[in-house]
């Protein structure tokens, strides 16, 4: 955490720092003498990024060697208050403090009996002393705190930034899906009617051209509706609006122009459906009749009952025809069961006794 510029700081200030603080507190005004002690603590200063204990010792023997000479009188630890700064600043404080008690009590002592000062000079010039460094150790840890917890701050609102990414990319990736599934639907849907309704004109262009023409003019109404259905789904992904339970009266109405007999049952009390469920349960009953108006096998009729309960939609829509024995999930059946697996609920489609079902549960606020 000491960088260049500290080091750089800390040497310039040192330079200046020592000779006016000697002569502030009377240490000595001679620059023969604080001269030298100035320039070789700023000098050490520059060394304190790579060693700050090191530096912090060779700087208070320094000191020593000066005041055990009596070159100078006052100063015991402040003249190496930058490598104290250092020290803390590198997170060496505990030796910081260490060491300026150490000093701090050295010096004590050899005021009071070597140098024979007077007991309200030693306290005196000691307590300033012990203040002192007490403040530059507190200024640096503080400092540090502060550069720490914006560090902190800045590398959580990275992180916070790239799962913010993440999840806008998941997101995306799952709009992605729920388009895929909702083209299939339209397109495959209208591609099965149509091809039936194509079918049967071709089948009846020579002998009855009157169902032939009527058959081609289902179809084109067919196409006209997958049209509208495409131009929803963009509206889907522009405002976002989704197919509603009121549009299964058209959806039915529709497979049955392709001459696929369809009763549409609803029972219990019409709850508060969520718009996701609505969207699931309307693609559920589009591709279970577009399967059995492609895949099912003489199916003549389809049943579609949707019922309400206060805790779930459950959908049932159930043909006549023979399908094959093993069920193979297409992108359809497969697009179906995630869709209401996204919703928390269950999705089955397998054939029976009198022809094949796809029932669909979803939970409401689910």
């Amino acid at each position: 955490m000491v960088t260049k510029r500290f080091t750089y700081a800390a040497a310039a200030l040192t330079l200046v720092g020592v000779p006016a603080g000697m002569v502030m507190t009377g240490g000595d005004v001679d620059s023969v003498f604080t001269g030298p002690l100035a320039v070789t603590l700023a000098l050490l200063a520059l060394g304190i990024r790579r060693r700050p204990r090191t530096i912090l010792v060779l700087s208070l023997l320094c000191v020593f060697a000066q005041r055990s000479s009596f070159l100078i009188e006052a100063g015991g630890v402040w003249p190496a208050t930058a490598a104290f700064a250092g020290a803390a600043l590198a997170g060496r404080t505990r030796f910081a403090v260490v060491a300026g008690s150490l000093a701090l009590l050295f010096w004590t002592s050899w005021d009071a009996t070597v140098a024979g000062r007077p007991a309200d000079w030693v306290f005196a010039h000691s307590g300033a002393e012990a203040l002192w460094l007490a403040a530059v150790l507190a200024g640096v840890t503080a400092y540090k705190n502060a550069v720490g917890w914006r560090t902190e701050m800045a590398h959580r609102i990275t992180q916070d930034e790239a799962q913010r990414e993440m999840d806008g990319r998941r997101r995306r990736a799952e709009e992605r899906v729920e388009i895929a599934r909702d083209l299939h639907d339209v397109v495959s849907h209208t591609l099965a009617v149509v091809g039936v309704h194509l079918n049967v004109a071709l089948d009846a262009f020579d002998a009855e051209p009157e169902e032939a023409r009527a058959s081609l003019k289902l179809a084109q109404e067919v196409r006209n509706r997958a049209m509208t259905d495409l131009k929803t789904l963009v509206g889907v992904l522009r405002e976002g609006s989704v197919p509603a339970l009121e549009s299964l009266d058209g959806l039915v109405e529709q497979v049955r122009t392709a001459g696929l007999a369809v009763s549409f049952n609803e029972f219990g009390d019409p709850v508060e459906v969520p718009a996701p469920v609505a969207t699931a349960v309307y693609r559920v009953v589009q591709e279970a009749l577009t399967n059995t108006v492609r895949h099912a096998s003489q199916a003549t009729r389809a049943v579609v009952t949707l019922r309400y309960s206060p805790t779930r939609v459950v959908v049932d829509v159930r043909d006549d025809g023979t399908g094959p024995d093993t069920v193979v999930d297409g992108h359809g059946i497969a697009g179906m069961r995630e869709r209401v697996a996204a919703l928390g609920g269950a999705l089955t489609a397998c054939p029976d006794k009198s022809g094949f079902v796809v029932r669909a549960s979803i939970p409401v606020g689910g």
